[in-house]
Formats: structure tokens, C-alpha cells, sequence
């Protein structure tokens, strides 16, 4: 492992391959589909609103304060989209941005480690990783944790290995900064500061001897910098407002910091679950080269060498760190993905010229190739699953998956040229191709719920005003008139917003409420007109006009109602 300085051209071509292949696994179909649920569509119009708005500091889910996340995510969104004018060709570039970042610095960080190729390989595994891959194709705030986390991780990794470099010590500081303000973990990556003197006092190998004194204290600092730059205005701001805005700084302080890691009220698992549910399978191919790397970090444990674990302890780290608390989700260790890469990334030429795991490649690579022919037999032989499955994804066949084998086979036949291992990126490759500019286009009415907002709206007459009462946040971005909502997530107030809507309800007769139906709706709208206007969402909605039962009128409070209209906010 020499990681000694390369022809500045020749890292330049590397960029440029790695530039391509990830344009290839994570572009495909961008501007082609809207957001969609679960979180795309919160976050693309809780940007384009920030952005119409001129409000910065408090994000606002259709005019509702929203505590769940810090916003510098919302900051990039609102920023692409005010680039591009348009949500469905804006709201995926930070991501891409996000995932092409993070490939580099994996390449960079590789190639110092142990060379260029060493680094190349660390960049593409990571890029073909299914969670990687999954995380960074859509508008997930993860995506750009991904990339301050690996940044972070970065300029205290080239402290730690090849300093002293301060600057860069203090830049992964900043980063982590930068990362609590997108996501409230943002600050693991100075958990390597726990581990570097355990390493150090242990006389591991490649761990430069400096001192630094006070200038140890440089990346804490910056790290709360990095805070403040949001931090410290929304404070003011708050005091200032007083009112709604302190339960948002409470909210975002303490319920969604302490109390959902020690108390966490949804996504509950057990402390197994990322052993069990999400390496073996999100992790592959890494997982599958488990079998080969682990007596090569056991012999590197024995040669005490930091390089491997420095990195591969902080991935430890994160996994304990989140295997604690019980709510868990498994795109929150995405982020040690690039730390695993590293730690892959002296190994990686070694271990794709064996046999095995060129096999193991192979068979990787024919799991979906054989999960598709399977299907498409079984579609030509009419089985039910099949037909459901084409009918729902609005295709008017099975052709895209035939298109996916045709692909593949072009892809594996340029691809196995240059080894066995390729076959896994190329069989991606096919798979992202076909579903960006096939699968998910035909998809999008129905996933995005635009078709769906807007045949309900056709319902509701110019004179009406419609409220929006448990509502999906996707109906957002396709409203034509202005109407009133009662808050984006009240799920755990036990109905009090059904109350609330049916006390706005009853105060007016040129009111209706679009709502889903449950067991709050048929105890509150009994009496009620009811009109069907489809499924979305897996519930079933309705237009509802008329008094709804006197008790739930006195339990509601019509003053809770937001009004929301998109005109003003400059669509």
C-alpha cells in the first residue's frame, strides 16, 4: 500500500470513467417522473414553497411548521429548483450531485491509501452497493448526509493518515456541521476522534507522530460553525416570534434529536436489525465479499494497519451507534458505506482476479437477469401476480423487461471484456436505463398521485372551498386554487384533526373536505354527503359535504385550520 503520487491526467481519466458510469447508474430518467412517496414529494414542495416564500430559516409543509429535519436539504432543493424552474427536473440534482461527490472522494481517499486502480475499484463497488445505489437515486435528505458525512470523513482521514494537515482537519469539522444542520447525525464523523488515540497509543502503523495543541480543538469548532450558520438565526428568529415557532425549536431540539434516538415512536426493530435485514442484502456485493475480506482485515488487525481500520472501526461505530436506539431505518448506516469501501480498497484487485469471486459476481449478476425471464414466462402464461404487477405499473406489457434482458446482454457482452466482476455494474446499468426512461415514466401517474389530485379537484365546484384533512403531501404539488389543511402529520393526536375538520366543515355551507376513510371518518361523517373519488395511497379518499355529528364538531377547533394557497406563492 504505497499511495504515491500520480500523473494529474491520469487521475483526470479515472474521474471521467467514474464520471460516466455514474451518470449511468444515477442519472437515468431524471426530469421523467415527479417525486414520490414516501418523502420526495414533503420535500419538493416544502422547497419550492421556501424558495416562492423568501423563508429560509422554517421549512412549512403546506403552511405547517416542519420540525422534522433541519433544512440545508431544502436549501439545495429550493436551490435547483430555482435554477431550473421546474420540480420534476430540479428535485433529484442534489442527490446526483450528492453521489458523483461521494465516488470522488472515495477514488481520492483510495488512491492514497494504495493507488489509483485501488481507489477506482472502492469508488465503483461503492457506486454498484444496492443501498448506495437505491439511496442516492432518489430525493433522500441521506443522500446529502452521505456526501458531508464523506467529506467530514475525508479531511480528518487526511489529518489523521498523512498529516498534519490542518486545514483539512478543520474542513471535517465544518463538514459535520454542515451535516447536523441536514440531519441531526451529521456529527459521526468526529466519532474518528475517539478512535484515532486508542489507534495511536496502540503504536498502529501509518499514524503520523505530530503535535498540534490547541489546534486539536480546530474541527469541534468549525463543526459548531458549521451549526450556527443556521443555528444561531433561527434562535433569534424564534424569540422574536414566539408562539408556533417555539414548539418548533423545542421539536427540532429535543423530540427529534434525544427523544427519537432513546424513545423513538415509530420504526421500531431490534438490535439485530442491520445484521440481519439490511447487510446481507443492501450491502451486497460488500456483503458477498465479506467471505474474502474479513481474514484480510484480521491479518491487517494483526499488522496494526490504520489505513484499513481507522475507517473500518468507524463503520463499526455507526452500526452500534444506531443499533442502540430502537427506531431503525435502514438507509441511516448509509452512510458508513464509503468508510467500508476504504476499508475494501487494498484488497479489492486481489480479490476480483480470484475465481471465486469472479463466480460470485456472476451469480450476483444473474439474480435479476433470471428474476426477470421468470417473470415475463410467467405474464406469457397469464399467472395473476404478473398481470397485477403490469397492470399497476400502468405498462401495457411485460416488453420492458424483455427490453431489460435485451439490454443486459449488450451490457454483459462489453462488460465481460474487462473481467467476470463486471457483470454486476452491467446488469445495473440495464436495470437503471430501462426503469428511468421506461418503467418509471409509465409509472408516475399513478405513483405520484398527480392524476389522482386533480380528477378529485375536477369534483369540487369553483365555488367550494376544499379542505384537506389527513392528507397526502404529494396532493401539494398538483393544487390549482388555494384550500385549507389541518396539518401534515397529526397521526399521533388520536383524531383531533378529523375533529378540527369537521368543526371547520360545519361553520360554512360552501365547504368540503377530501379525506381518507377510517374509523374517525365514519364515527365523525355519518350524515354526511359522501363522494367517492378513488384510491391513493393506499387509502380510500372521499369528497364530503354537509354536518358532521355534533360531538366531533364540539371536540374540533375550526381555528386550527391553515390556509394554504399556491398562487401566492408565486406558481
Amino acid at each position: 500500500m504505497n499511495g504515491a503520487p500520480t500523473d494529474p491526467r491520469a487521475i483526470m481519466r479515472d474521474l471521467l470513467w467514474l464520471g460516466v458510469v455514474g451518470l449511468l447508474l444515477f442519472a437515468t430518467g431524471i426530469g421523467l417522473r415527479d417525486p414520490w412517496p414516501a418523502d420526495e414529494p414533503r420535500f419538493a414542495a416544502l422547497a419550492r414553497d421556501m424558495f416562492h416564500s423568501g423563508d429560509w430559516l422554517f421549512p412549512r409543509v403546506g403552511g405547517d411548521l416542519y420540525q422534522d429535519k433541519p433544512p440545508l436539504y431544502f436549501w439545495l432543493l429550493a436551490a435547483a429548483y430555482g435554477l431550473t424552474g421546474n420540480i420534476r427536473a430540479s428535485f433529484l440534482l442534489p442527490s446526483l450531485l450528492a453521489s458523483l461527490s461521494v465516488l470522488a472522494l472515495v477514488y481520492d481517499l483510495g488512491r492514497r491509501i494504495v493507488d489509483r486502480r485501488a481507489g477506482l475499484l472502492a469508488a465503483l463497488t461503492l457506486a454498484c452497493t444496492v443501498q448506495f445505489l437505491t439511496t442516492m437515486r432518489s430525493a433522500q435528505i441521506d443522500a446529502t448526509l452521505c456526501l458531508l458525512t464523506t467529506l467530514s470523513l475525508y479531511g480528518l482521514l487526511r489529518h489523521l493518515l498523512w498529516g498534519p494537515q490542518w486545514r483539512w482537519y478543520t474542513l471535517g469539522g465544518f463538514s459535520a456541521g454542515l451535516g447536523v444542520i441536514t440531519k441531526g447525525v451529521g456529527f459521526l464523523p468526529l466519532l474518528l476522534m475517539l478512535i484515532y488515540p486508542v489507534l495511536r497509543k496502540g503504536n498502529w502503523n501509518h499514524l503520523p507522530r505530530f503535535t498540534g495543541g490547541w489546534r486539536w480543538s480546530l474541527a469541534p469548532l468549525a463543526m459548531l460553525l458549521g451549526i450556527c450558520l443556521w443555528f444561531i438565526p433561527m434562535l433569534i428568529s424564534t424569540a422574536a416570534h414566539g408562539g408556533d415557532y417555539l414548539a418548533y425549536r423545542n421539536g427540532i431540539l429535543f423530540r427529534q434529536t434525544v427523544t427519537r434516538y432513546g424513545a423513538a415512536w415509530h420504526h421500531n426493530e431490534p438490535w439485530h436489525f442491520f445484521l440481519v435485514q439490511v447487510i446481507p442484502a443492501l450491502w451486497l456485493p460488500f456483503s458477498l465479499l465479506l467471505f474474502w475480506l474479513v481474514p484480510r482485515w484480521r491479518a491487517a488487525w494483526r499488522a496494526r494497519d490504520a489505513r484499513v481500520w481507522l475507517p473500518l472501526l468507524w463503520v463499526l461505530t455507526v452500526l452500534l451507534f444506531f443499533s442502540i436506539s430502537p427506531g431503525k431505518r435502514g438507509l441511516y448506516v448509509n452512510p458508513a458505506l464509503p468508510a467500508l469501501a476504504l476499508a475494501a480498497a487494498p484488497f479489492l484487485a486481489g480479490l476480483y482476479a480470484q475465481r471465486g469471486v469472479q463466480r460470485a459476481a456472476l451469480v450476483l449478476a444473474a439474480i435479476p437477469l433470471l428474476a426477470a425471464l421468470v417473470f415475463v414466462i410467467a405474464h406469457a402464461a397469464g399467472a395473476s401476480f404478473a398481470i397485477k404487477a403490469v397492470t399497476q405499473a400502468n405498462l401495457t406489457g411485460a416488453w420492458p423487461l424483455w427490453l431489460f434482458l435485451g439490454l443486459a446482454a449488450m451490457t454483459l457482452t462489453f462488460a465481460l471484456r474487462h473481467g467476470k466482476v463486471a457483470a454486476w455494474p452491467a446488469v445495473l446499468i440495464a436495470l437503471g436505463l430501462v426503469f428511468g426512461y421506461v418503467i418509471a415514466p409509465a409509472m408516475n401517474p399513478e405513483r405520484s398521485g398527480g392524476t389522482f389530485t386533480q380528477t378529485a379537484l375536477m369534483k369540487v365546484a369553483p365555488t367550494e372551498t376544499v379542505g384537506l384533512v389527513a392528507y397526502k403531501e404529494q396532493f401539494l404539488l398538483y393544487l390549482d386554487r388555494p384550500t385549507i389543511n389541518f396539518g401534515h402529520r397529526r397521526w399521533q393526536e388520536d383524531g383531533q384533526d378529523i375533529f378540527d375538520a369537521a368543526a371547520w366543515l360545519a361553520a360554512a355551507p360552501d365547504r368540503v373536505l377530501l379525506a381518507p376513510k377510517d374509523e374517525t371518518f365514519e364515527h365523525c361523517f355519518a350524515e354526511t354527503r359522501q363522494e367517492p373519488v378513488g384510491e391513493s395511497a393506499g387509502n380510500e379518499w372521499f369528497l364530503i359535504r354537509g354536518a358532521p355529528t355534533q360531538p366531533c364538531i364540539a371536540q374540533g377547533d375550526a381555528a386550527r385550520a391553515i390556509a394554504y394557497d399556491p398562487a401566492k406563492l408565486g406558481r
